[in-house]
């Protein structure tokens, strides 16, 4: 079928959908209801949908639109839930059961037929890490079946007026519900508020005399003071006291009118040092390999099971400053280190890595010399991983890559991917041509001709089809909750495998014909001479990119499947 995506953002579940959509054969575009209705009515008129589906939609659907075409709502609440904020009161509330329902538009918000349902369990994470992961995947089910009822013609949507049907509503859930009372909230509410808001909106606080909005909350296990004092740092995250324990927040985010030239989100100890340069909190370092009985948090950790290492790392949305670039790669080198025979990469759950740290350098002083520091910490991690020899290096990617993350992922000699998980192989949306060895990793794996395919089409790859081209070694259908032990057995089979000594022979001898045919250095040098010449342009199309990016201001097409702005070929 045609089908029409009408999203307010090409997010995560966005380009989830689009991607298996399109795996299934439908001719699939998107358009972006921010920028108002009228580019919605326009791309309806142009292609003439048989079906419109809003994966992501914050406003309401034109009602010429959904009067004329049938048009889907994906909602992520259960049957009968309605109402803008339905994930924020689910992590609110504690449920431990959800779920997602595709209904049809009508004038009244979430009131239409149901076309399908998927029902979830909800892991005590994140409002984002839990909307990408157990929501995405029970959306993706509701869409496909909807799609295939509607496409079959016998499907009578079930009305919400049927008895069967608990209709709920659930008002927005505004910042005085999330506010925090450092006095008299005990730590697990604390943290409760903290992952409802982690990524948006931020729950509004106040440091050091400004207002902030507070991104993320983990639990500390040992540091202790006066509720909301703060306490430390930690890998540019601060702790903050609570009135019977700590935790741990990684990103602020200043208000918009607080007069801050960097109103977005960015690791926490660098906004309040901008604010006060004098403030010194102390550095409460954790070991990479933390002792039993220890469970305070950190975004690297290492731990080894018999002759298999793995490196976790999980940083907020995926991006990589410098600072944790380097950090990465020192964790990288203790892990070689370690007699092991595979060395496992990637976290637990959600995002493996989305490349450099694009908030870290709009709010650095000199943003063309920041994204020149943080592309060479990035290569120097990317270009260890593929001078490893004496093992075999996997990565296991539990969530979401893109640019530069997603070619440390192509760098190792297995890729496993959990169903799922989305691919932006590519740069060329943000204007730039790219590094991270790409022109070597890529055209390895896929090809030249679906290099450069993938690379100028600049379009999301499902996990199932970046297998098929060669970007992925082995999909892994686990749960988000169930990736980390079915990656772990796997790891364990390939480090019992008789042959494994073989293949690491055989690894170290193709890597050895591939430097003598054209060195790594050569590769990597031509890459950063394309970049240096865009960072260091002041008209080069990736400034104003970037700066639209974390400002979330509007740019571009509101057809972001349109040819890519900045074309860097």
């Amino acid at each position: 079928m045609d089908i029409l995506l009408v999203a307010s953002a090409f997010n995560s579940l966005s380009q989830r959908v689009y991607a298996e959509l399109s795996d299934l054969g439908h001719r699939v575009d998107v358009v972006l209801a921010a920028q108002g209705a009228d580019p919605v009515r326009a791309a309806v008129r142009e292609l003439r949908p048989e079906l419109v589906i809003a994966p992501m939609l914050r406003t309401a659907l034109p009602e010429d639109v959904w009067r004329d075409h049938t048009c889907l709502i994906v909602h992520p609440g259960p049957p009968g839930d309605r109402g803008p904020s339905s994930l924020d009161w689910a992590v609110a509330e504690g449920a431990t059961h959800w779920g997602v329902t595709v209904l049809q538009a009508e004038a009244a918000m979430d009131a239409g037929a149901i076309w399908a349902a998927e029902p979830f369990e909800v892991a005590p994470v994140g409002k984002s890490d839990l909307y990408r992961n157990e929501a995405s995947d029970a959306a993706v089910t509701a869409v496909l079946t909807a799609v295939r009822r509607y496409a079959e013609g016998s499907c009578k949507p079930q009305s919400q007026t049927d008895d069967s049907v608990r209709v709920v509503w659930r008002d927005a859930f505004r910042q005085e519900r999330r506010r925090i009372d450092w006095e008299r909230d005990d730590t697990e509410t604390v943290l409760r508020k903290l992952r409802g808001a982690d990524s948006q909106p931020g729950v509004l606080d106040e440091l050091l005399g400004h207002e902030v909005f507070l991104h993320g909350g983990h639990p500390e296990d040992q540091l202790r003071g006066r509720p909301g004092e703060l306490l430390a740092q930690r890998t540019g995250a601060v702790c903050r006291a609570t009135r019977d324990g700590a935790v741990w927040i990684p990103e602020l985010r200043p208000r918009k009118n607080s007069g801050d030239p960097a109103p977005f989100r960015r690791p926490a100890a660098s906004v309040l040092t901008a604010w006060e340069p004098s403030l010194k909190l102390p550095e409460a370092a954790a070991p990479l390999e933390l002792p039993p009985g220890r469970s305070t948090w950190t975004d690297i950790r290492y731990r080894q099971r018999g002759d298999t290492g793995f490196l976790g790392f999980s940083f907020p949305g995926g991006a990589m400053s410098t600072d944790q670039c380097r950090r990465l790669l020192a964790a990288y080198a203790y892990a070689l280190a370690r007699p092991t025979r595979v060395l496992v990469l990637g976290g637990s759950r959600d995002f493996f890595s989305n490349g450099i740290h694009l908030n870290v350098i709009e709010a650095a002083p000199d943003p063309a010399k920041e994204s020149w520091t943080n592309l060479n910490a990035m290569d120097d991690l990317v270009e260890a991983v593929l001078r490893t020899t004496d093992r075999l290096v996997v990565a296991a990617l539990a969530g979401n890559a893109a640019a530069g993350g997603a070619m440390l992922a192509l760098a190792a000699d297995q890729v496993w991917c959990r169903t799922g998980t989305v691919l932006n192989p590519h740069y060329r949306r943000m204007g730039l041509y790219g590094s991270e060895f790409w022109t070597y990793s890529l055209p390895r794996r896929a090809g030249a001709v679906q290099a450069r395919r993938l690379t100028g089409d600049a379009l999301p790859v499902s996990a199932a089809r970046a297998e098929r081209l060669g970007l992925v070694d082995r999909l892994v259908p686990a749960t988000p909750a169930g990736f980390p032990a079915e990656t772990g057995r796997l790891a364990a089979e390939l480090a019992a495998d008789p042959r494994l000594d073989e293949r690491i022979a055989a690894k170290a001898a193709a890597r050895a014909a591939d430097e003598g045919e054209r060195p790594l250095a050569q590769y990597r040098a031509a890459e950063l001479a394309r970049m240096h010449a865009i960072f260091f342009d002041p008209r080069a199309p990736y400034h104003e990119l970037r700066s639209a990016f974390v400002r979330k201001t509007p740019s571009g097409s509101p057809r972001p499947l349109a040819a890519p702005a900045g074309d860097v070929r």
